[in-house]
C-alpha cells in the first residue's frame, strides 16, 4: 500500500470543489485531510492512474500536486485522522460514529416528542 499527498487550487472552487472531494475519497482505500485542500491517501494505484482520474475534472486553469510520501509528517495546529472509503453493506450499530446512506430507519425513541409551542 503507497500513501500520497494530495494537493489542489482550483480555479473556480465553488463549482468542483465536493467533485474534487469524491473523487479523491474514491480513490483509495482509506483517506485523510489534514488541511483544506490537502489530502492523504493510501492505494495500491500509480501517480499516473490518480493524475488520470483527477485531471478528468479538473479545469486547465486548476493545479494538481501528486507525491508520494512516508508515513511520518511534522503537523502544526492540524491532525491527521483517516477514514476508510466508504462501502456498501456497512453494519452499523447503536454506538457507531458511522453514518452511511442511506441510513437506517430511527428506531422507536425512549421520550416521546415535545408539542410545538404556541404564539400567544
Amino acid at each position: 500500500m503507497r500513501t500520497y499527498l494530495i494537493s489542489y487550487e482550483l480555479a473556480k472552487p465553488h463549482l468542483l470543489k465536493h467533485v474534487v472531494a469524491q473523487a479523491i475519497m474514491a480513490a483509495g482505500q482509506s483517506w485523510a485531510r489534514p488541511l483544506e485542500q490537502t489530502w492523504y491517501v493510501r492505494t495500491e494505484e500509480s501517480e499516473e492512474a490518480l493524475e488520470a482520474k483527477l485531471t478528468r475534472i479538473l479545469d486547465t486553469d486548476d493545479g494538481l500536486l501528486i507525491q508520494r510520501v512516508k508515513e511520518d509528517a511534522v503537523l502544526t495546529n492540524t491532525s491527521v485522522r483517516w477514514f476508510k472509503q466508504r462501502q456498501g453493506g456497512v453494519e452499523i450499530t447503536a454506538d457507531s460514529n458511522i453514518i452511511a446512506f442511506p441510513m437506517a430507519p430511527a428506531g422507536p425513541t425512549d421520550e416521546p416528542e415535545l408539542p410545538f409551542a404556541e404564539a400567544c
